[in-house]
């Protein structure tokens, strides 16, 4: 049976601790035990460990052997910000699936109230990835940073930079994905609902954005950004 992985809150040499409601779940759910065995992502490094403490909200590691993994692809999501329900799954399972960061923007179409909120949003945007994080057994959680406008993510800079556009019609993501190299990293840019609006789209062509499609299918926001980190990341593996 494999292993559940946990991504250590606090390391100190061969000692890691989760706490808080990390910790509680792992005490009050999982029923742990001193002397159970887990690996824990600690700096980055996955490394076999054993349960040596329990204490209230505080579970204590003894970390061991390090276990080889391979390298993570290097793509950011550049994901508007929308419903936040719908966003917070956007954000889960792109999470899953391996972005490295995700940039919440402010576009022309991102309703008033949800811009005023998305600030005070990105914390619980950070404990989504993190639970998604150790349930598809990454070492770390993407970067989630706080909502930027879109004059500052258009200026974002990457060896590769795609922005998924309605509009496009001759250049489909999965034929960019495996004509482009990636090196210097990958900007993703996914919409809100109804789409980048036109004067949006032309800022991502003067800034050198490669505007790309998923098909004639017009899809929710959340769809599209699943399925296009699913075709990068794919390629990229």
């Amino acid at each position: 049976m494999t292993r559940r992985r946990w991504i250590a809150d606090q390391v100190s040499g061969n000692r890691a601790v989760l706490i808080g409601e990390h910790a509680d779940h792992l005490v009050r759910v999982l029923r742990a035990r001193v002397g159970q065995e887990f690996d824990v992502a600690a700096g980055g490094v996955v490394r076999r460990a054993h349960v040596v403490a329990l204490e209230g909200s505080r579970v204590e590691f003894e970390l061991g052997d390090e276990i080889p993994l391979l390298a993570a692809p290097s793509l950011t999501l550049v994901l508007a910000v929308f419903k936040f329900d719908r966003m917070e799954w956007a954000i889960e399972k792109c999470t899953e699936l391996g972005v490295a960061r995700i940039v919440p923007v402010i576009t022309q179409r991102t309703d008033a109230h949800l811009a005023s909120a998305s600030a005070k949003r990105a914390d619980r945007w950070r404990r989504i990835a993190l639970q998604a994080a150790e349930q598809s057994r990454r070492t770390a959680p993407p970067e989630i940073a706080a909502p930027v406008k879109f004059s500052d993510a258009v200026g974002l800079a990457a060896g590769l930079r795609i922005v998924l556009s309605e509009s496009e019609q001759q250049t489909q993501l999965r034929e960019l994905s495996e004509s482009q190299p990636s090196e210097g990293g990958i900007l993703l840019a996914v919409g809100p609902e109804g789409g980048w609006t036109a004067e949006e789209l032309q800022q991502f062509r003067q800034t050198g954005w490669i505007s790309t499609s998923l098909g004639n299918t017009i899809l929710r926001a959340e769809t599209a950004a699943i399925a296009a980190v699913a075709i990068l990341i794919s390629g990229l593996r």
